[in-house]
């Protein structure tokens, strides 16, 4: 199979939920996460393997992992737009926390744990940075509290909007216009995944996964390009990425049809405009001629429906 994209999440999974690649998962965490809470290893509680996605196909394509210092991380890419998504992330959430506590163990034992939610679609309305950090604070005085509690949405169409509607960059027919576009986009390491999470095929060509990534984007454009599938495995990628491409081909008419009504309007409104204006100049041309005839302003006002005001001024450009 070619051109395996790293958004659905069986690739996700087997990319960044293997040992052999637990670097590229680090590397992953420490871009989304703050100073204090970077990791130097991790170890995986759930890694993927093939016998595990035969008996549970559902439940093991999140990565959830520990760091030294005991953090946990709950790391999941998300393809559609679920309904009660926000609902379903707390969820999770307070599984990983609540699933470090062993009988007859000590409140003190819990750590702080991370979720990492990486979207392919626009969830955070209140918000366009693609990258949106969660945690509870003090309604009134803004302050953190409740510390072992934090949210990370990484929002993938946020990050490719940014770029493929920079001047020059919108309706790109050169590839290289469009490779150059995404580059000049990667600021930080966490642009740098996002942008190989949702184009890899540009950061793959020439030499420049090494020039913006380092080792770690070199690595993984080498890991999806030679990633092989199992029959199940690829029945499972194949039907996720027939939704990802509905749902992106449904995204893209719904906004065509939007431009579409907009522009109707915007015809609609300026035909409307025209007419009143064409209207309101007829008007005026009466008063002025009525004034041209020396004829009493208060009749003339009566007539037209013009202030006083408004005959005054008409008045003074005779």
């Amino acid at each position: 199979m070619t051109h395996i994209t790293p958004r659905v999440d069986i690739a996700f999974k087997k990319l960044f939920g293997v040992e052999e690649n637990k670097d590229l998962l680090i590397s992953l965490i420490n871009s989304v996460v703050s100073k204090e809470d970077q990791v130097i290893d991790v170890t995986l509680l759930n890694p993927y393997n093939q016998q595990n996605f035969k008996l549970d196909k559902l439940s093991i394509l999140d990565i959830k992992a520990v760091g030294v210092d005991g953090k946990r991380f709950n790391i999941e890419i998300q393809i559609s737009d679920e309904a009660d998504y926000d609902k379903r992330a707390l969820y999770y959430w307070a599984k990983l926390y609540t699933e470090q506590l062993k009988t007859k163990q000590d409140y003190s034992n819990l750590s702080k744990a991370i979720g990492i939610h990486i979207l392919n679609f626009t969830s955070i309305l209140e918000s366009n940075d693609y990258h949106n950090v969660f945690c509870i604070k003090e309604k009134n005085k803004n302050f953190e509290y409740f510390k072992d509690l934090e949210l990370h949405t990484v929002e993938l169409k946020k990050f490719t909007d940014t770029y493929e509607k920079r001047e020059g960059a919108g309706k790109i027919t050169s590839t290289q216009h469009e490779q150059a576009a995404l580059i000049s986009k990667i600021k930080t390491s966490l642009d740098m995944w996002v942008a190989f999470l949702t184009r890899y095929d540009l950061l793959s060509q020439g030499s420049i996964a090494k020039d913006i990534g380092g080792e770690s984007l070199d690595k993984a454009l080498s890991v999806i390009e030679i990633m092989n599938f199992t029959y199940e495995e690829r029945e499972a990628y194949e039907g996720q990425l027939k939704w990802l491409m509905i749902e992106t081909n449904t995204l893209k008419k719904a906004e065509e049809k939007g431009l579409e009504q907009g522009m109707q309007r915007g015809i609609e409104q300026g035909i409307q405009k025209g007419i009143q204006q064409g209207i309101q100049e007829g008007i005026e041309k009466t008063a002025i001629n009525m004034l041209k005839e020396k004829l009493d302003e208060s009749l003339i006002s009566q007539v037209t429906g013009l202030s006083k005001d408004q005959i005054s001024k008409l008045k003074a450009k005779l």
